[in-house]
């Protein structure tokens, strides 16, 4: 079946079966390897992305219904110049990551986060993140990342 979504800002046109996911045409399809692939069943929020400003798990959407939706990944926060999100740079000036696998869908659902609340406390924020899962554990560092982003703290973020 082709399908045309709408990712990033750019319209791409696959041929995926309904029923493929939607993570793994992001994936293979697109190359978007930004969002990764975890536990499969909506848990870990690794495979997060933005769907029409809202927080989805990508491994749980069929990519058909994704048709006439706007999807932003990791890759599409950055500013078109190439200057990352404020909420990126965050992560970077804490070093809230350490392996990077979970780092894409935190930052995701950081984004998301802020969006809605542009000053969150912190028991918002660990709410907010309490379906990201770091094998790490580097949520200290993601939680001050999260603060320095929502006090507009990040060196050389997009504004």
């Amino acid at each position: 079946m082709r399908l045309v979504l709408h990712v990033n800002g750019r319209e791409h046109a696959v041929e995926a079966d309904p029923e493929a996911l939607l993570l793994n045409v992001l994936r293979e399809q697109l190359g978007l390897t930004g969002t990764k692939y975890g536990c499969g069943e909506g848990e870990c929020g690794a495979c997060s992305v933005l769907m029409d400003g809202e927080l989805l798990r990508s491994c749980q959407v069929p990519a058909a219904g994704a048709q006439g939706r706007k999807i932003v990944t990791i890759q599409g926060l950055a500013a078109a110049d190439g200057r990352l999100d404020p909420i990126q740079q965050a992560f970077l000036d804490e070093g809230a990551w350490q392996c990077g696998f979970c780092t894409a869908g935190m930052i995701v659902a950081a984004h998301a986060l802020l969006r809605r609340n542009p000053h969150p406390t912190e028991a918002e924020i660990v709410t907010a993140m309490n379906g990201n899962i770091c094998r790490c554990g580097t949520y200290p560092r993601v939680v001050a990342a999260i603060q320095r982003a929502a006090r507009g703290g990040a060196q050389g973020g997009a504004a």
